[in-house]
């Protein structure tokens, strides 16, 4: 599977005003906590790969994210199955990977079709809209990102305002900037 997503800066309030007026489902909100993970082998920073639990009502998800497939959205393979957290942690320790960073956010989840469209209020960063889509194969790539970005127009906001860096980068360089 590969997501294709975006995210930018957006104030929720407008946004979820547009969401009514487009007509988009709410799906739900989530409290989630992501702890990413080091690798012992190779420098996941370097290598635009990603390794994280997702906690999440009591429920916990191991995600892989390969390196991020184009230069203007965060398009990238992803794996994803739930684990039991405490075991997962110490089996990735046991292997020698360590934690790298925590995000918390407060996730609100809208459907547009088939975009998923979520509100993320992330802990220490602010507010910030991401728009989503899956693709089967790379073939679908180009289509299902002018897709995301036609939505991003109602919002106000293009290619320009994307953003590529994670939110895990992004809390890293605050807290050592």
């Amino acid at each position: 599977m590969i997501e294709i997503e975006v995210k930018v800066r957006a104030d929720h309030s407008k946004v979820r005003s547009i969401l009514k007026n487009i007509g988009a489902t709410k799906i739900g909100i989530e409290n989630q906590s992501d702890v990413y993970f080091a690798a012992p082998h190779r420098d996941f920073a370097k290598t635009d790969e990603a390794l994280r639990i997702r906690s999440l009502d009591g429920q916990a998800v191991l995600t892989y994210k390969g390196p991020k497939l184009d230069g203007i959205s965060k398009t990238r393979e992803e794996f994803e199955t739930p684990v039991d957290e405490a075991t997962t942690i110490q089996i990735l320790h046991a292997l020698g990977f360590s934690e790298a960073g925590v995000v918390r956010k407060k996730r609100e989840v809208f459907s547009a079709g088939e975009i998923t469209v979520c509100l993320d209020a992330v802990e220490g960063l602010g507010e910030f809209l991401e728009v989503e889509i899956v693709a089967e194969s790379e073939k679908e790539l180009e289509t299902s990102r002018a897709k995301l970005f036609e939505l991003l127009k109602q919002f106000g906001a293009g290619e320009k305002d994307s953003i590529r860096t994670s939110y895990l980068e992004m809390v890293l360089e605050k807290n050592n900037g």
